[in-house]
């Protein structure tokens, strides 16, 4: 008997960490840490690169970079928080409702759990005595779960993700900035095209590996993407500047 516990937890241990190795756990602070440096790196390289253009010194490519830099932080952290609580609020009112439902009508809430393990393929009667041994357990979150599609790993927090996205930007846009400040004004649009085409690629190899996917597709579809945004934000600066 006590061999057969031994291998059970074993057997519980061995799920857990396997369950820990998939990438999908990763998806929430992977994908809030990828957009904000991609959007750091693309908005401030591209800002100088546009001054850049319309400019005789070096200052206003400075002074432009670092309100660029500042800027985007605050509002990716704001738009990220605003974003988050806005899907919070509407997450925790479904909820409400669910519990709510769960008192007034649990025979019905008890057809609607089993319809939905008959969708997923399991027969009526097995479907019913899970939907059953669920309620028993933990009725609101197999519910939760199950019929409104909530769980720990799609749920963010918001202050925690204005913070993470606010933090990925300022680490992106902080990369082009030392860019500006430390290169010399003459080969500055190139030195800046250069050096965020070479950051961009290194954001898009780590994520790739971070996330288990390709790294030449990751590496191919940030550079498009920077480049168009570059070349077109220093085409508006040869149009459209006025020397400083």
């Amino acid at each position: 008997m006590q061999i057969e516990i031994d291998q059970m937890e074993s057997a519980k241990e061995e799920l857990e960490n396997h369950l820990d190795d998939h990438f999908i756990h990763k998806s929430n602070w992977l994908r809030a840490a990828v957009l904000g440096a991609n959007d750091g790196i693309l908005s401030t390289a591209s800002i100088a690169i546009g001054v850049a253009a319309a400019s005789e010194g070096k200052e206003p490519i400075i002074l432009a970079s670092l309100a660029g830099l500042v800027a985007g932080a605050l509002s990716m952290a704001a738009g990220e928080y605003v974003s988050v609580s806005s899907q919070t609020d509407v997450e925790d009112a479904d909820i409400e409702r669910e519990r709510q439902e769960l008192k007034d009508v649990p025979e019905l809430e008890l057809q609607r759990l089993t319809h939905i393990y008959e969708t997923r393929g399991l027969k009526k009667e097995t479907a019913l005595l899970v939907a059953k041994e669920l309620t028993e357990h933990d009725a609101l979150g197999a519910h939760v779960r199950d019929e409104l599609g909530i769980n720990e790993m799609n749920k963010a927090n918001p202050i925690q993700a204005a913070f993470s996205s606010g933090s990925a930007f300022t680490v992106g846009g902080v990369l082009p900035f030392l860019v500006v400040l430390f290169f010399p004004l003459r080969f500055m649009e190139y030195s800046l095209y250069g050096s965020a085409l070479f950051f961009l690629i290194l954001l898009g190899s780590f994520s790739a590996k971070a996330g288990g996917s390709s790294i030449v597709k990751a590496v191919i579809r940030i550079t498009f993407w920077g480049t168009i945004a570059m070349g077109l934000t220093a085409l508006v600066g040869y149009l459209f500047g006025v020397s400083v």
